[in-house]
């Protein structure tokens, strides 16, 4: 990350202010009221160092995308899309593009909501609800417009569709090493045999501890890398013949059967 990059620790702190915009997170998190909203703007390539919340949280862009990332996995989060973070989740954040940020905290155990993280699709309705929401004062009455405002954004929440932008993240610092490898070369086809001797295993080993640490095959792996990182380029506004080749892909036409096929749409679509 270089140096000039703005990092941001937020657990257990208390923000400095860049400009009259930027408000305190804990104040939003320790209201007593069961849910709060609340917006900030980020320049492109703005991190958030290794934090994490009391309280559970739906981050969502209204511009720009964000890829959070845990010990666990990362999530790409482009416009369009919010990311479900569970409480007490160390995650960091990584802005591409200028980013509008706009997060709804919800205290644990106000309804049945996922147990864990996920990137989910933000309606037309859920995104008119959030801009509402960051508008409803932190100390909101009960049996109010506010709180009826809030009480129907928990249940649209509930209700939203879990989307395929996960990418799940070894803990084996072998494996991990070839993870960033291939984030940083996306286009790298080198064959399995030839990440295992890099990784110091064999390639049957390597496949087996893959496997078992992610979820998936190292060839599916791969594949959803690149497509979430291709996301990342098309946000960007970059042409889709270079993602592709850029990507390891042979063709534009073999990107975008790939694209649609894992996300329902083709690539020119993703993004209306």
């Amino acid at each position: 990350m270089p140096k000039s990059v703005l990092k941001r620790t937020l657990m257990n702190t208390v923000p400095q202010p860049r400009d009259a915009g930027l408000t305190d997170h804990l104040r939003f998190e320790n209201t007593p009221m069961p849910m709060a909203a609340m917006a900030v703007d980020y320049a492109h390539n703005e991190f958030i160092a290794s934090h994490f919340h009391r309280r559970a949280q739906l981050l969502y862009a209204i511009e720009g995308v964000m890829i959070i990332a845990s010990a666990s996995g990362r999530w790409v989060v482009p416009p369009t899309r919010g990311v479900w973070l569970a409480a007490g989740l160390e995650h960091t954040v990584q802005m591409s593009g200028n980013v509008k940020m706009r997060t709804v905290f919800v205290e644990p155990g106000t309804e049945p909501l996922p147990d864990e993280s996920c990137v989910v699709e933000i309606t037309p309705l859920m995104r008119e609800l959030i801009l509402a929401a960051i508008h409803v004062p932190t100390d909101y009455v009960n049996d109010s417009r506010d709180a009826r405002l809030m009480r129907l954004l928990l249940d649209e929440l509930i209700a939203l569709p879990v989307l395929p932008l996960y990418l799940p993240w070894p803990r084996d610092t072998r494996l991990a090493r070839t993870c960033d490898r291939l984030m940083q070369a996306p286009c790298d086809d080198a064959i399995i045999d030839d990440w295992a001797r890099d990784a110091g295993l064999s390639a049957k080993t390597f496949q087996r501890r893959f496997a078992r640490e992610t979820g998936m095959t190292f060839g599916r792996w791969r594949q959803q890398a690149r497509l979430l990182q291709a996301l990342e380029a098309l946000a960007r506004g970059e042409k889709i013949v270079n993602v592709a080749l850029d990507h390891g892909y042979a063709s534009q036409s073999a990107f975008a059967a790939m694209f649609k096929r894992h996300f329902g749409v083709p690539p020119s679509a993703f993004y209306r």
